[in-house]
């Protein structure tokens, strides 16, 4: 494939409006979004929990790795969907800013006003949306705004999130070439040597962000689970166990 012909796919990718003849998906890859929400809350949960109690312990961390991913792939299934991408976009802004507080009080409690600029993980998730937002509403000014602020300031995971919704928007109907971009995106071969959260098993030794492939099956394959649970479950899970996590480090 020359290069001219690869840039002539990405272009039509992108160019291309998300209206798909009546009765095919819009996405051939896993649509099960309460079920993809459900793992990613668990998996963020277990991470934080590491994070704020047992920072040298990998297995949270590990776990952890498959939030962000699933994450971004539910915002890219919600862009395609969605009614009112504005009201979206106005709910995610809302939590990211309500989470804010209980996000610092839970990491960093003592040292609450300088670290308040240490944005949490739905602050980045929102920019995210908003870039790509921009991008399949040909808003240019609005994508590069977006995705400049988020690499450019304290963002967790800076323009990762960007740069995963673009392979999950651009390849939705190619999920093959998908994964293959994700695993490119998402490095998981990193390893940074003496890390304490990196795994060891007899001579090998992976980097601990390398369980980031283990999003890779609920993304890119059908489940079919379809759990019954109100959206605003999602929203409001996120600043409550930053507070719970916040409560119990005030009391230990």
């Amino acid at each position: 494939m020359t290069a001219q012909n690869t840039l002539a796919r990405v272009r039509t990718a992108l160019l291309t409006p998300a209206v798909f003849p009546e009765g095919q998906p819009r996405l051939k890859t896993n649509l099960d979004t309460n079920f993809l929400k459900l793992i990613a809350i668990i998996s963020m949960f277990i991470d934080h929990i590491g994070g704020a109690f047992f920072p040298e312990v990998g297995w949270f961390r590990w776990v952890g790795r498959l939030a962000f991913p699933i994450f971004c792939y539910c915002m890219t299934v919600g862009l395609l969907y969605t009614r009112d991408i504005k009201k979206y976009l106005f709910r995610l802004g809302l939590f990211a800013v309500v989470s804010q507080p209980f996000y610092i009080l839970a990491f960093h409690p003592h040292d609450f006003f300088a670290q308040f600029t240490n944005w949490n993980i739905f602050c980045t998730l929102f920019l995210s949306l908003l870039a790509m937002y921009g991008l399949k509403e040909r808003k240019w000014w609005l994508f590069a705004l977006a995705f400049f602020t988020v690499c450019w300031w304290n963002f967790d995971y800076s323009g990762t999130g960007v740069m995963l919704m673009l392979v999950f928007y651009l390849c939705r109907n190619r999920p093959a070439l998908g994964a293959i971009l994700y695993l490119l995106v998402m490095s998981p071969l990193h390893v940074h040597a003496g890390d304490p959260l990196n795994f060891v098993f007899g001579g090998l030794t992976l980097g601990w962000t390398f369980f980031v492939v283990f999003a890779m099956p609920f993304i890119f394959l059908r489940t079919n689970v379809h759990p019954k649970i109100p959206k605003w479950f999602f929203y409001a899970f996120y600043p409550a166990h930053l507070a719970l996590i916040a409560i119990l480090q005030f009391v230990l």
